[in-house]
């Protein structure tokens, strides 16, 4: 049985790495991807463009508009000469924010009294409009500070000094970049399996497997090896490439990545398998696995955080593995997360790898007999 099944794996792994096409796919999209999406997936906002309309030419005000201008997040600070453009600023996208000073505003602050400052932003890009109005209030409150400092009036009540933790620069790419490993990783374990058995339908030779002295059961456990290697072998890459190019902190245990590594990929290769099963052809099963990929990423708390979505929908992320695998990925690369909140998360991925291979199984078996 063992040496029918070896047969196979080496079968398996000797039809990907010749055919040039998929041997390219496997290794140059995770690399290029990681460098692509490592800068475009991100939630920060930079080098954006705002628009000040200044009213008042007092010291103060002036003073105001320098600290916008000097902000590192701000690539662009254009100045509007008339109440009449700050519309067309917001609505041709040429700014994402606009700052107004009243004409009175140096006359209440060198009085002493509150003086307003004006944010319009553009809501069409909302998480952008609350960090760039988060951004505002930082350089306005930190203005304010200076000048009770400078005037020595009464300090604020209180204070807030901020410590963070696991990130201490907010380096986006530091919890984009783990992400990326668990999204890349699967890529290649999910296409892998889901091309497998439709590719052996094109050409012909399915039925000669089926043939073959090969149970079902050996059949996907031959089909599944190679595709958990390949996959392992692109973890590998990606971890190599965070620490190494990205200068991620990799924190943990090695070992515990790996084993929570394995366990994901399984579940991922259940997931091909089962694609596999159903497609026709390698067409049919590009699209359904990408069919699956798609919702898996949205659904795992990369884009978004789980607790933001409705109820129903986070009840149904505890099916998805990659949920699973992001915790342990970032836990470990950032934090050194301890073997029990590991295996917190180990243990869900261990119970979905079962029950899909156990599905793919079935209906594999069923597909041919």
């Amino acid at each position: 049985m063992w040496l029918r099944i070896w047969f196979l794996i080496v079968k398996e792994a000797l039809a990907v790495w010749r055919d040039p096409k998929s041997r390219f796919l496997l290794l140059a999209p995770p690399i290029i991807e990681l460098m692509i999406f490592s800068n475009a997936a991100t939630q920060e906002v930079k080098n954006v463009r705002i628009a000040v309309f200044l009213q008042d030419r007092g010291v103060y005000a002036r003073d105001l508009v320098a600290r916008f201008e000097g902000s590192p997040n701000f690539r662009e600070v254009s100045h509007l000469r008339s109440e009449s453009e700050i519309a067309p600023a917001i609505d041709s996208r040429s700014a994402l924010m606009v700052v107004q000073i009243g004409e009175d505003f140096s006359r209440r602050v060198a009085a002493g009294r509150p003086a307003i400052v004006q944010l319009i932003l553009d809501g069409r890009r909302s998480n952008a409009a609350q960090i760039m109005a988060s951004y505002a209030e930082q350089i306005v409150g930190q203005y304010n500070a200076e000048l009770a400092k400078f005037h020595r009036t009464t300090p604020p009540a209180s204070t807030v000094m901020a410590r963070i933790w696991f990130n201490p620069n907010l380096d986006a790419r530091w919890s984009t970049v783990p992400s990326l490993v668990v999204v890349l990783s699967a890529l290649g374990g999910l296409m892998v399996t889901a091309l497998s058995v439709a590719r052996e339908r094109e050409l012909g030779t399915f039925e000669q497997l089926l043939v073959s002295p090969l149970s079902p059961i050996e059949i996907v456990i031959g089909k599944s090896v190679p595709a958990f290697f390949i996959g392992i072998a692109e973890g590998t890459l990606m971890v190599l490439a965070s620490v190494i190019i990205f200068h991620i902190p990799l924190c943990g245990s090695l070992v515990l990545l790996y084993a929570g590594m394995s366990a994901f990929l399984l579940a991922v290769i259940g997931v091909g398998l089962f694609v596999s099963s159903l497609a026709k052809t390698q067409q049919q099963a590009i699209l359904g696995a990408f069919s699956c990929m798609v919702p898996m990423t949205l659904l795992s708390g990369f884009a978004s955080p789980i607790e933001n979505m409705p109820d129903w929908l986070q009840y149904l992320t505890l099916a998805n593995p990659y949920r699973y695998f992001i915790v342990i990925v970032k836990g470990v690369f950032l934090k050194s997360m301890p073997a029990h909140d590991v295996l917190s998360n180990l243990g869900p991925l261990v119970i979905i790898a079962a029950v899909t291979l156990s599905a793919s199984a079935y209906l594999f078996r069923r597909r041919v007999e």
